[in-house]
């Protein structure tokens, strides 16, 4: 596997400090924020000046029950040729479930959310992942996500549950250790068995982030420092094996670029500490998995298919639409992972749509939080402002609701400028001509 070296996330707000950042060997870029055709001119210097740039991706959704999309498998290839990457990364999750396998409406989760670790599952990760290896031009890497919730009755323990993916299917690892960390104080999973049950030699990276907690529960927030704990983990795992690349990924309440430094300054002593415990212990680098792995095949196919299927639109209908918690799962957890999901679609809607909160000013929270409670997300998040904005405009526009304190004029132009097909004409005989035709209209 390619040596990677130390890195960055790439993120727009962070670009300008990032290219002036020393010892940054390479940086990792968000796959559905990048247009193949217009890079952003940071990420060309960068590239050019021999940093390497992976596209990770968020969106495919490995880990649920249908087959991945064959737009977003092409897309993502795209973004791999454009930025002449070595390998590209997605994550063991599902995103959206329901349709045709469950015979229930499709629903989007907007968020990374974890798979059941059972035989059944592991089938229909393991036939998504050779889907998607066939459609990628470079190799690909899958990584462990963190967890506010278990799923009762799992079979296999995360270290097997990916011992057995990459067994079976020759995908590379991309090890997030925050992620254990969050699974540990969430789950009470130890990161040491996760470890020692890993094929160590078949991570390609590792990600190392922060987080905070809040009520018992541990938030990868990607917007906090990285706690001591997590570079523990770090130093744990550099003493099994040297990692080919360790990444920092900070996504929001970005603080200076010295503080940035200093995160990755520790992230090397942790991984330098580790090599030492490893050099002095030769015991440890012979660790590349325990054994645990049961190199098991099944033949269910479809059957497995529609058992996930049904499973997971239960999970995701009970968390964005409101139906009952399936039975065995934690009602406390879910509740806060519900939360969760309707705090992130308004923080992304705020950045996809950045107009809606100067519109709406401190009362957007609360009305979109209240518009998510009823209305799960069934598309992207663009979609998801254009139906926040309608359902608005018929909920404030009755004579009975309506309120002062939303500006249902401003609303009402912004959404009839995104919702067609083509931006609105701003000639004055046509915009004339709409004027004299809601006017016809009224009467």
């Amino acid at each position: 596997m390619e040596r990677l070296g130390t890195g960055i996330g790439w993120r727009p707000e962070i670009a300008g400090d990032v290219e002036r950042m020393p010892g940054i060997d390479w940086v990792e870029v968000v796959a559905e924020n990048v247009c193949p055709g217009h890079v952003p001119e940071s990420l060309l210097r960068l590239r050019e000046r021999g940093v390497t740039v992976v596209p990770h991706g968020v969106a495919l959704g490995l880990g649920g029950a249908e087959r991945p999309d064959a737009g977003r498998l092409e897309a993502l290839a795209e973004r791999a040729t454009a930025l002449r990457s070595p390998l590209v990364t997605e994550h063991i999750a599902f995103v959206r479930a329901g349709g045709p396998l469950s015979a229930s409406p499709r629903l989007e989760a907007g968020h990374l959310l974890p798979v059941p670790r059972t035989r059944d599952a592991l089938d229909v990760l393991c036939e998504n992942v050779r889907i998607a290896q066939d459609a990628l031009p470079v190799p690909l890497a899958v990584e462990n996500i963190a967890a506010l919730f278990s799923w009762p009755g799992e079979e296999m323990s995360e270290g097997q549950f990916l011992y057995d993916l990459a067994d079976r299917t020759g995908v590379r690892l991309l090890i997030d250790v925050a992620n254990l960390h969050t699974n540990h104080v969430n789950r009470g999973e130890d990161p040491a068995k996760a470890l020692a049950e890993l094929p160590l030699e078949a991570i390609a990276y590792v990600h190392v982030a922060g987080g905070v907690e809040r009520g018992g529960v541990w938030h990868d927030s990607h917007a906090h420092p990285v706690p001591r704990p997590v570079l523990d983990i770090l130093t744990d795992l550099a003493s099994r094996v040297s990692p080919p690349g360790v990444l920092l990924e900070r996504d929001e309440n970005f603080p200076e670029p010295g503080e940035l430094e200093r995160e990755l300054t520790a992230i090397r002593e942790a991984v330098e500490k580790g090599a030492t415990a490893r050099s002095t212990a030769q015991a440890k680098s012979s660790g590349a998995g325990s054994g645990s792995g049961s190199v098991w095949e099944s033949g269910s196919g479809e059957p497995a298919r529609q058992r996930v299927a049904l499973a997971q639109a239960a999970v995701l209908s009970s968390l964005v639409a409101g139906t009952p918690v399936p039975e065995g799962f934690d009602r406390v957890r879910m509740a806060v992972q519900a939360r969760a999901l309707a705090a992130k679609r308004a923080d992304v809607v705020a950045k996809v749509a950045p107009e809606l909160p100067v519109m709406l000013g401190e009362r957007y929270r609360e009305v979109f939080l209240a518009h998510a409670q009823k209305r799960p997300m069934t598309g992207g998040y663009r979609q998801d402002a254009l139906d926040f904005v309608e359902q608005l405009l018929l909920s404030f526009g009755r004579r009975e609701r309506q309120d002062e304190q939303v500006p249902l004029r401003e609303l009402r132009e912004w959404w009839l400028e995104r919702s067609g097909p083509v931006p609105r004409s701003r000639r004055p005989a046509v915009r004339l001509a709409r004027a004299t035709r809601r006017v016809l209209l009224r009467r």
